[in-house]
């Protein structure tokens, strides 16, 4: 990939909350990711499973330590830096495994810092790092995205209250507006082992798993800019990092701690607030 790709890539991710950067992981060790992670997915117990209908089989990325080499993946973080993030922070990340003939993904946000003046600047504070680990499309679930909703608001906005509830978990209402459909959303459909970035503001979703198979992807949290941020919300990254098991071999605790944030200061951390519209913001022409 060229510097001048990557520069767009980053005009994408700023302006409309995601980018795809296309082969990051190769056969070999996607072929080795699926086979570990279908191993973790078909050990939950089938009652635990229906807690979260909608997302699927749901793991710590501590779970397996070979996440460690996803985690500290060189050309992941290469991209990071030629989109001009240089000093990224990993703090924690989940094994999604949506089971065949599932229902939707809820349209949710996950960024929890929205009474800060910064929730609403252009560069990213946080982003998901999502790998496919099968190919994707429409009628296996792919992701879909409300392109610009990571800084303007969107009606979708004010029908969501917590993004993350467990009703919305359980699938207990699909005519939810959660659920729903929106005229301006973007489907996102990969090939296993690309990377798709995206701003945690971003309202994102995901079609309903229709196949007879498992579509798998593991989700990792990044700051992109971690000296940037304000201490509060160091503070907050800092607290909701997954400790990393001390079975973990060595080698493996060495590439995760070398990416976790830190900071010594003595701001607390900021609270989780759920989104709340930015009171200097004008109404977008898609209300």
């Amino acid at each position: 990939m060229t510097d001048r790709f990557l520069r767009h890539e980053r005009e994408a991710l700023i302006e409309e909350g995601f980018c795809v950067v296309p082969n990051v992981l190769d056969g070999e060790f996607v072929a080795l990711l699926n086979r570990e992670i279908t191993r973790l997915a078909m050990s939950v117990p089938p009652g635990d499973r229906a807690r979260r209908r909608s997302q699927g089989v749901m793991l710590s990325a501590m779970a397996h330590p070979l996440l460690a080499d996803l985690i500290a993946h060189p050309p992941a973080l290469e991209a990071l830096a030629a989109m001009q993030f240089s000093d990224p922070t990993f703090t924690d990340g989940y094994i999604i495994s949506k089971p065949p003939h599932s229902p939707r993904l809820f349209w949710h946000y996950d960024w929890f810092a929205w009474n800060h003046p910064s929730a609403y600047e252009a560069d990213p504070l946080q982003v998901f790092f999502m790998y496919y680990l099968v190919d994707t499309r429409v009628a296996n679930g792919c992701l879909r995205v409300l392109p610009g909703s990571h800084r303007t608001h969107h009606r979708i906005h004010d029908q969501i209250d917590n993004p993350h509830s467990q009703g919305l978990s359980s699938a207990e209402d699909l005519g939810d507006p959660a659920f729903s459909s929106q005229p301006d959303e973007r489907d996102v459909p990969v090939r296993a082992g690309d990377l798709v970035i995206g701003d945690a503001r971003l309202l994102h979703a995901a079609h309903a798993n229709a196949s007879d198979r498992w579509r798998p992807v593991i989700t990792l949290w990044f700051q992109p800019a971690f000296s940037r941020l304000a201490p509060s919300i160091k503070a907050q990254m800092v607290k909701k990092t997954q400790p990393i098991p001390d079975d973990w071999p060595s080698s493996a605790r060495r590439k995760v701690a070398a990416l976790h944030p830190s900071y010594d200061g003595d701001a607390h951390a900021n609270p989780r607030v759920l989104y709340r519209r930015r009171a200097t913001s004008t109404t977008h022409p898609r209300e």
